[in-house]
């Protein structure tokens, strides 16, 4: 009976995992399958998936085995790829823009909103169609011809705001104390821990930052509205847009729609009968689609080196920037005889000042080979700001967070919570004075915290001469504007941190200028691993993230920023917050 109970285990468990494979190799088969494009096609933009810098490989990305269905993470260059192509592709009739929630920074949606104004110089038409609309998914629809709102929605327009939640008074109640060291009066990255409320530098850079952003949304809306700026405003202050009703009568949308009555309309603006059946194409499909010209081999290339989230020393992997990760791609396209110039797209809040360092060299060896364009995303800022300011070129969206040139550290002292609160003590034994330098059951000494300080001037200071160095400015001016403030892309570009204002396509075809390519085609680094290897890591690295992030809903994001705060190891160039735009 023992044997027959071990052999029928492993045959339910080699069955399971036959299926299990079975299962991945079909999901992986149907990502690959082409996809025929019909004349009269509607491409549809439903952009309610997260959206990356650029697109996994790994075709379990975002897949739900609940119910067995694909939801992918966007990549932005493929999103840009793909209305670049269609307003080329006689089958594409037009774009619908299916909106309402759209989980992307500012900047990522202002560079599709500016593709979707080059769409429609083809003549080729662009609607809008929600259900509700939020103020980020709103500020999309409105490079729409038409914008349409469900009747029983409704339209939220009540202005930007920035939320920073405090820890002092739980770290107080439990006994630990944050002993922290920085430079920069707006470097307020630590704030959360040694106050209960913004401190009056804090709350002037966030006001400043959040009204270049708005200001900047208001005048896009009212230039494609034909709303003023001041009766957007009116909208906002005066809660003026409670129904689906006041969204028309303000001319915020054009006309009030059930579903079925604008499939009915794209079957009319497409040309297709019969009609309520019009022929939609997400852009995940579309990009499977074999291109009508074949594509034509070129030796010259753009190298495009994508730095997306937390830089931190070593290999790291897609989502962070990993030094040694980084840098190699950096010199990979640095050696590289055909590769004519370098494009480093950077969408980072910063992190450890060493690793931000190692990759600051190699921009600067890249920049004095061949020409570097920074393109900076939704946030390059502090380390991101780093390891950008070498560059030849930097161009960053009008709404890009960057900046924040300062350096903090902090360390926390736990003995309060231990002997107090719980009744534990510590003891040590050690060879020299400071051999516990850093303990997590002591506070720091007053020479510890001149080390530290010493430590942090050190870094501040050059920090401020390589972007002194990189922008060709003053040190002293260059510290008037650092001192971790941070500030919006249209801010910087008029204080000489930005030279030009604009998304990836801009930073590439300002690289192809500068590299005087009339042809080339664009690779891009660090290259993704094939999609196997991408599945077996997310098996069996990600679990737990995965189902903490679950788990945690809405409270994932604090949960998982202050986790990489507390973990990072010496001294931070790293973002003031984690800021999110609504």
């Amino acid at each position: 009976m023992l044997l027959a109970t071990i052999v029928g285990g492993l045959i339910v468990v080699l069955l399971v995992f036959f299926v299990f494979m079975g299962i991945l190799g079909i999901i992986a088969t149907s990502s690959r399958q082409p996809v025929q494009v019909k004349p009269n096609t509607v491409l549809h933009l439903k952009l309610n998936q997260a959206i990356t810098d650029r697109s996994s490989k790994n075709p379990l990305e975002g897949f739900s085995f609940s119910d067995f269905k694909p939801a992918p993470a966007l990549g932005l260059n493929d999103i840009l790829a793909s209305i670049k192509r269609a307003k080329e592709d006689p089958n594409i009739k037009g774009i619908l823009l299916d909106l309402t929630v759209i989980p992307a920074g500012t900047s990522t949606v202002d560079e599709i909103r500016e593709a979707l104004t080059d769409f429609k110089t083809s003549g080729k038409f662009i609607i809008s169609y929600a259900d509700s609309y939020l103020q980020k998914s709103y500020y999309l629809a409105s490079a729409a011809d038409k914008v349409y709102l469900n009747p029983a929605g409704n339209l939220l327009f009540v202005g930007l705001r920035a939320e920073v939640m405090f820890y002092k008074n739980m770290l107080e109640k439990i006994g630990v104390e944050p002993q922290i060291i920085r430079h920069g009066k707006f470097k307020s990255a630590v704030e959360p821990y040694m106050l209960d409320k913004m401190s009056k530098e804090n709350r002037e850079q966030l006001s400043v930052f959040l009204n270049s952003v708005w200001q900047h949304m208001l005048e896009k809306i009212s230039e494609a509205r034909h709303v003023t700026v001041d009766e957007l405003n009116a909208m906002a202050d005066g809660l003026k847009l409670r129904t689906a009703e006041d969204a028309l009568r303000l001319k915020m949308v054009d006309s009030l729609l059930y579903r079925d009555q604008l499939l009915v309309l794209l079957d009319s603006l497409s040309g297709k009968k019969p009609a309520g059946k019009p022929e939609l194409l997400s852009i995940s499909s579309y990009m499977k689609a074999p291109s009508a010209k074949p594509p034509r081999f070129i030796r010259e290339k753009i190298a495009v080196v994508y730095a997306s989230g937390e830089v931190i020393s070593g290999e790291g992997q897609e989502g962070s920037v990993g030094s040694d990760r980084i840098s190699e791609a950096i010199r990979k396209a640095r050696k590289d005889s055909l590769v004519k110039a370098i494009v480093f797209r950077i969408n980072s809040p910063g992190g450890s000042a060493l690793a931000s360092e190692v990759i600051w060299r190699e921009v600067k060896l890249a920049a004095e080979t061949k020409p570097v364009v920074v393109s900076m995303g939704d946030v390059a800022a502090s380390g991101g700001y780093y390891i950008a300011c070498p560059a030849g070129t930097i161009v960053a969206n009008p709404t890009t967070i960057t900046g924040s040139i300062g350096v903090f550290g902090l360390l926390l002292n736990a003995k309060p919570l231990l002997e107090k609160k719980i009744g534990i003590t510590t003891d040590v034994a050690r060879t020299n004075n400071y051999s516990d330098f850093g303990s997590f059951y002591r506070p720091l000494s007053q020479a510890e915290k001149e080390a530290i300080q010493t430590e942090i001037e050190f870094i501040y200071s050059t920090f401020v001469s390589h972007v002194a160095e990189g922008r060709k400015m003053k040190f002293e001016a260059v510290d008037s504007i650092g001192q971790g403030r941070i500030w919006s892309g249209i801010s910087a570009s008029r204080l000489g941190l930005v030279d030009e204002l604009g998304g990836l396509e801009k930073a590439v075809q300002l690289a192809a200028q500068k590299a005087n390519l009339s042809e080339y085609r664009v690779v891009n680094l660090p290259e993704l691993e094939d999609p196997l290897t991408q599945l077996m890591k997310m098996l069996s690295e990600n679990t737990s993230a995965k189902v903490l992030e679950k788990t945690l809903g809405d409270s994932w994001p604090f949960f998982r920023d202050l986790h990489q705060i507390l973990s990072e190891q010496g001294v931070l160039a790293r973002m003031p917050f984690s800021l999110s735009v609504y």
